[in-house]
């Protein structure tokens, strides 16, 4: 009998061990997949499903549910996006990313005393990405009408139960939005009351978004009716918003608001199919997209960690923190120099250079193990694609030494800059959500939309929020030569969705929200399910590091505010002791949560037995439904 019990309470601890393994349980299917950040968004995408739409259809819905909710992202935003097309068996990359306006230049924001382009207001917005990108994505890879994928955000914003992040995000930053008039009618529901913003669980109606979105239906529904096709319907939805009276009405509150957004802009953007980058990392495919992204480093990351036994040093010991902290500092300083909107930079990106695996191996060994190096600046990728650097006498200038023999990295006025400390927090929840489905027929989508977040400038009687991505751009040639803004072109920006192939099919899809820390969640994601065999909902719980070692890509509008931070480090609370003391005596300069994980979403292919398995983090609300 006591033997019988003490199996009984086994089988009870190691029943009970199992389920606090993670915060949030596996999400399993193998019809489909639909996750996203927000519960609401989530089953936006499992009704698409239900009504035989694909991954494609359900992204989009999700997209449009999360743009209508506010907070992490809004309708006049950018999308960016990687769908793995099972019927050619090839990843693609969807380029959504708006564009800078006529008359952003330079010399416009220096005259404003400006030495980034602002935070916020129309001056911040570029030219809206996200409704093309949207009704590209469904035009070409979907099965849906518009008005099918955008009827539950339709709903939505004919009311919907605000939840109480955006409910307290609206109320922490009302006297923002209270300058910007067309924000304060959406937004200040009970005006003057002590709070004039939605209350949690209050009924949220936007009448105005409502009408834009019932607009663009109506363009599609019409021209069904004349006996256009499908493709020709979404188009003039999308004629609509971008030359039509939406058009017209967003940019007159644009520009009443100071913005420099023109009727012109607004035609001459489209949406931009690509070929994605991609390295192979110890046998599996990992593609991102170019770089006007950020998301070429993680890319670069890999390579030069390809170079060293990450399993043998243990999971997040202080060797495997060290090592990770370098690889991606060492990534990071080349995105801060080399990329930018690749139609401006006239071949003159050395991209195939920075991707190839020797360039990796001259990164790697620069590495210290004894010291966190401050000094670490951009490499010299030119002759390894068999060119001579254009910029040598660029980074001279700046103070960088491309003799490797000399490992002189310091750029004079980033030296000493360990302090204060940033608001990592922040970083982590500013704007952006991310996308993943998957359907049975193969199906991939991984997206990571963003912009017009929350302290979000209305243009107009639209409804629709304005980007804040012109900050992303740089003002000086000097920072980053490929990413000075310009009009028509795209910021270098940190949105970053993943795709990993192996074999030839899907093996994880992944994205993050978080700024600059987005590719470094990614990359030790990754890591956590490849290198460690986590299951997919552990690795996105799991702890990992964050470096500030770079130039920040959001946040202030003055050089302090972006400047790296050599050898800040953030880390998991429960750090042991022992790795603390010995990255202290490294050189690190610490800092600690309880989890800096990041929001990850992820989908990870169970091939041998035909199903998925989604994780979505245990970081915010983000939320998974599968089937």
């Amino acid at each position: 009998m006591k033997r019988f019990i003490a199996l009984v309470l086994l089988c009870v601890i190691c029943l009970r061990t199992t389920a606090q393994q993670t915060q949030k349980p596996m999400i399993y299917g193998t019809s489909w997949m639909a996750i996203t950040g927000k519960p609401m968004a989530a089953t936006a995408g499992s009704m698409i499903f239900q009504q035989g739409g694909n991954a494609v259809d359900a992204a989009c819905a999700m997209l449009a549910a999360t743009c209508t909710m506010w907070d992490t992202l809004s309708w006049g935003g950018e999308t960016q996006a990687l769908i793995y097309n099972p019927k050619t068996g090839k990843v693609i990359a969807i380029n959504a990313m708006g564009v800078a306006p006529t008359g952003a230049t330079p010399e416009f924001f220096k005259r404003l005393g400006y030495e980034f382009p602002p935070e916020y207001g129309a001056l911040a917005a570029t030219t809206p990405g996200t409704p093309g990108g949207l009704i590209y994505m469904l035009m070409n890879y979907g099965t849906m009408t518009l008005e099918q994928v955008l009827a539950p955000a339709m709903h939505m914003a004919a009311g919907y139960a605000i939840e109480a992040q955006s409910a307290n995000t609206m109320a922490r930053q009302a006297d923002m939005l209270r300058q910007w008039p067309y924000s304060k009618k959406v937004f200040f529901t009970h005006p003057g009351a002590k709070v004039e913003t939605p209350e949690a669980g209050e009924v949220f109606v936007q009448k105005d978004l409502l009408a834009t979105l019932t607009k663009m239906v109506e363009a599609e529904r019409t021209a069904r009716k004349d006996g256009k096709s499908r493709k020709e319907a979404l188009m003039a939805a999308y004629d609509r918003f971008y030359k039509g009276d939406i058009a017209r009405e967003f940019v007159r509150g644009c520009r009443e608001q100071g913005g420099l957004i023109s009727m012109r802009d607004l035609a001459n953007w489209r949406p931009v199919e690509e070929e994605p980058l991609k390295i192979n990392y110890k046998g599996i495919d990992v593609y991102k997209l170019q770089q006007w992204t950020q998301g070429p480093s993680m890319l670069q990351a890999l390579n030069i960690l390809e170079n060293f036994d990450l399993k043998g040093m243990g999971f997040n010991s202080t060797k495997y923190i060290h090592t990770v902290y370098q690889a991606m500092s060492l990534a990071f300083a080349d995105r801060d120099f080399y990329y930018g909107d690749p139609r401006f930079a006239k071949g003159l990106q050395p991209m195939k250079g920075l991707l190839s695996k020797e360039y990796a191996k001259q990164r790697a060994a620069l590495i210290n193990f004894d010291q966190n190096d401050p000094k670490i600046g951009p490499g010299d990728p030119y002759p390894f694609e068999g060119r001579t650097n254009p910029y040598i006498q660029l980074l001279k200038d700046r103070g960088f030494e491309l003799d490797t023999t000399k490992r002189n990295f310091a750029p004079k006025h980033d030296m000493g800059n360990v302090s204060p400390k940033v608001d990592y927090q922040d970083r982590l929840w500013r704007g952006t959500t991310s996308i993943e489905a998957a359907d049975k027929d193969g199906w991939v989508v991984s997206v990571t939309p963003s912009g017009g977040w929350l302290p979000a400038c209305i243009a107009g009687n639209t409804g629709v929020g304005m980007s804040q991505r012109m900050q992303s751009f740089v003002l000086d040639s000097a920072l980053n030569p490929f990413n000075v803004v310009a009009p028509g072109k795209r910021p270098r920006v940190t949105l970053t969705p993943s795709m990993f192939l192996k074999d030839g099919k899907p093996y994880l899809s992944a994205a993050v929200q978080g700024g600059d820390t987005q590719d470094q969640n990614l990359l030790q994601f990754f890591l956590d399910v490849f290198e460690f065999g986590m299951p997919v909902q552990k690795a996105t719980e799991a702890p990992n590091i964050n470096t500030n070692q770079l130039w920040l890509s959001l946040g202030g509008s003055k050089r302090n505010d972006r400047e790296p931070k050599p050898g800040q480090i953030l880390l998991n609370s429960n750090t042991p002791e022992k790795v603390r003391e010995e990255l202290k005596k490294m050189g690190y300069d610490m800092s600690f949560l309880e989890r800096t994980s990041g929001p990850v979403n992820a989908i990870y292919f169970d091939w041998k037995h035909g199903s998925m398995w989604g994780g979505s983090s245990n970081h915010g609300e983000d939320y998974g439904i599968g089937w």
